[in-house]
């Protein structure tokens, strides 16, 4: 299967992607909670039946926090996010919740301060700029035996941006969807799949090095081809069971690990179609200098 063959293809598809995703985050941006935002998490549990959105929300626009965000968990339970309450605040909303219902109680509360939400935002960026440099640094050393190893990193690091982008993009539409958050076990996943992308992309590059070194006369992009064709039935296979327990784990889990699956199965999707079909034809691009194509040049086992 000639799948190099078809790399502007599958680079269209995903630039059209990666376009969409910004445009997404661009324009209604990530649903973030308060780990990044401040303030109060309240999770309320009815005992006179549902009692329905609109009334919840208007009890809590009664107690003076009109901002509030609402919504329904099931069995009778209401997750709810507010500016932070400070110490008197939440004393209010309960007396409103209790006039709703007189037998709801409180299954949990959370609050975080400003400062510790600023912390969270440099800490998340930082930890994935630590991520993306210490990737390529690894691969440079990894792949110092091929010529160039710097193009190979490279790659990755394209590959990377790629899925990093299109998660996040599809995040916030699930934010709209679904009102998915972005909280601090997101950056966890975000880290987990930057992680699997590269475990993924090393595999077929790994593959990609030893080809070149047992026929370094070979065509380069013949090369690339015949190292994905014999690396996809691992990566495929590799995929398809760790999603299968993701989905088994979104289906039966708890709602608290919602979103941190959601994270993993969209990156375990997207990274194993970048490690395919994005950082080996990118790989491919720079020896044939398709990233300037007037300056195009016949192919080389540089």
């Amino acid at each position: 299967m000639d799948i190099v063959a078809k790399r502007r293809i599958f680079l269209t598809i995903s630039l059209v992607l990666a376009a969409l995703s910004a445009v997404v985050l661009g324009t209604e941006g990530l649903n973030l909670g308060i780990d990044f935002t401040s303030g109060t998490t309240i999770t309320y549990q009815f005992a006179d039946g549902d009692p329905g959105t609109a009334d919840v929300t208007s009890a809590l626009t009664a107690s003076g926090h009109s901002e509030a965000i609402v919504q329904a968990l099931g069995d009778d339970q209401y997750f709810i996010r507010t500016d932070d309450l400070g110490v008197s605040g939440l004393d209010d909303v309960n007396a409103e919740v209790l006039l709703l219902d007189p037998g709801a109680r409180v299954l949990d509360t959370s609050t975080v301060g400003a400062s510790v939400a600023e912390d969270t935002v440099r800490n998340a960026i930082t930890a994935v700029i630590v991520a993306a440099v210490f990737v390529m640094l690894y691969i440079m050393y990894a792949f110092r035996s091929v010529p160039y190893s710097y193009k190979y990193a490279f790659a990755a690091i394209v590959a990377l941006a790629h899925d990093v982008v299109i998660v996040l993009g599809a995040f916030a539409v699930l934010g709209i969807a679904i009102n998915a958050e972005v909280n601090a076990i997101f950056i966890v996943g975000i880290l987990t799949v930057i992680g699997y992308s590269v475990n993924d992309t090393i595999v077929i590059f790994d593959r990609i090095r030893e080809n070149v070194n047992l026929a370094p006369g070979r065509d380069f992009r013949s090369t690339v081809n015949l190292s994905i064709n014999e690396s996809i039935t691992r990566s495929l296979g590799t995929s398809i069971t760790t999603m299968t327990v993701i989905l088994a784990m979104l289906l039966f889990g708890g709602a608290s690990l919602r979103d941190f699956l959601i994270v993993l199965l969209a990156g375990v999707l997207i990274g194993t179609y970048s490690s395919i079909f994005i950082a080996a034809q990118v790989l491919v691009l720079w020896e044939r200098r398709g990233f300037l194509p007037w300056r195009e040049t016949a192919p080389t086992n540089s």
